[in-house]
């Protein structure tokens, strides 16, 4: 008997750690939905188009008394939700850690962006201050629930499993997209027949998104469980000095720190195509919001057949080897972009299907790695850090894209600036050891990495 159950424990942890991987997928599931539909495509150009209802002759609007051209006014508000973000992140990670109770954490953040998201249905006529409030919210809301979400991987997944479950949760991400993308699409094009008009039927799309979000949180705030940590008092401070401390311990781990920050270069890069590819389709290209909301539909679909497709080039080649070829494919992909004629949607569509074959394995692989360069038991507070890399420099390609277009006028020299960013990123990434890294970090290495 005791070989009997020497055997089922084995197996009923396996059942269990499947439990919980199946339960973490469904927030990819449940907030992915706002990236894509709210982030990617209704709310740039529709707040844009907000902002210049609101726009003085001169096509200028005067946030705090600053001048913004219009047309900036999207990215900028992207960029000052970013640096939200970095102030909030690591408060999460250091209370994650510290109090052990990931999910009341996680489902704050996760409501408060829903309730957002939701109240982005007021959003018309000329308040295009209410919108960028609603954004700044939201947008850093998702940021704070990915520093708790991402912190399950290692508790949930053995080194040899993270490869295919990170990728597995991005797939998920990418499928509720493309669902909710389709009935958007379905929407928009017959709001007439709906009797909706077409800013109704904009303002109902957004708000779908935060119910989605909230309604589908309920699976992983039921599946996952935390680990048995004493609670104890996080003072706001703490955070602050939390990350502080995960700064000084890096240093003493420089490849883990390094990957960090080639991480940062290019993440900002691909943040920004996401967030900017939208405004630049529908201002530069004159391209129409049915055939961006297709466009953006293909990249989920595929970019669910490149996640997964990636994992498995990962588990031939290695993550850092696929990651490279990766950020290759988005310079080429995004030069591209620059010449790409107007009103042509036949080229947008190819150029779409180009990201969406790159953009989920890029981002699943590189959680993945990073997994396997922290240190046992300090997971939340460095998926802290890996979030600040994800976010964290995300404020500067929106800024770099804004000041361009305020500067030039021009959303082609905006979208070409972005390059810099893969090419660095690529550059600062081929030079990490990363086997090295994960023996540094006290971490087994896999069979291939």
């Amino acid at each position: 008997m005791g070989t009997d159950t020497l055997r089922s424990q084995p197996a009923a942890e396996a059942a269990e750690r499947r439990r919980e991987q199946r339960g973490w997928y469904f927030y990819d599931w449940a907030c992915s939905v706002y990236s894509t539909s709210v982030l990617t495509v209704f709310l740039g150009p529709y707040l844009t188009s907000v902002a210049k209802s609101a726009a003085d002759p001169d096509g200028f609007v005067h946030p705090l008394g600053i001048p913004v051209r219009a047309g900036s006014f999207f990215a900028y508000t992207v960029s000052a939700s970013v640096i939200v973000s970095i102030l909030v992140m690591p408060l999460a990670g250091a209370a994650a850690d510290r109090t052990g109770r990931k999910k009341p954490l996680l489902a704050l953040a996760a409501y408060v962006g829903a309730t957002a998201t939701t109240a982005l249905f007021f959003l018309d006529g000329d308040r295009y201050l209410l919108g960028g409030f609603l954004l700044i919210v939201a947008n850093s809301s998702v940021a704070v629930s990915m520093v708790v979400y991402n912190s399950y991987l290692p508790q949930i997944a053995p080194p040899q499993e993270r490869d295919a479950v990170s990728s597995r949760g991005w797939a998920f991400g990418y499928a509720a997209g493309s669902l909710v993308l389709v009935l958007n699409l379905i929407l928009f094009t017959a709001h007439d027949s709906f009797g909706l008009s077409e800013s109704m039927a904009v303002r109902i799309c957004l708000a779908s998104a935060g119910i989605w979000w909230g309604a589908f949180t309920l699976v992983p705030l039921k599946r996952l469980r935390d680990r048995g940590r004493a609670p104890s008092e996080v003072p706001t401070a703490q955070g602050w000095r939390q990350l502080a401390a995960t700064v000084r311990d890096m240093r003493g781990k420089p490849l883990t720190l390094s990957f960090l920050f080639a991480y940062l270069i290019y993440n900002d890069g691909i943040q920004t195509v996401i967030s900017q590819a939208s405004v630049y389709g529908s201002e530069e290209l004159g391209l129409s919001q049915s055939t961006l909301i297709t466009a953006v539909l293909m990249v989920q679909v595929l970019a669910v057949a490149g996640a997964l497709g990636m994992g498995r080039l990962a588990r031939t080649y290695g993550a850092k080897r696929t990651i490279l070829g990766s950020l290759i494919a988005w310079t080429v992909t995004l030069a591209a972009g620059y010449f790409l004629p107007a009103g042509a949607p036949v080229w947008f569509f190819v150029l779409a299907a180009g990201i969406g074959l790159v953009l989920g394995g890029s981002q699943a692989l590189s959680r993945s790695l990073f997994s396997h360069l922290v240190p046992p038991g300090k997971e939340a507070e460095y998926f802290s850090a890996y979030e600040m890399s994800d976010r964290g420099m995300s404020w500067l390609g929106p800024l770099l894209f804004g000041v361009t277009y305020q500067l030039t006028g021009s959303y082609r020299d905006a979208i070409i600036s972005l390059v810099v960013f893969f090419v660095v990123g690529f550059v600062l990434l081929a030079r990490v050891p990363v086997a090295r890294a994960i023996s540094d970090a006290g971490n087994p290495l896999p069979e291939r990495i």
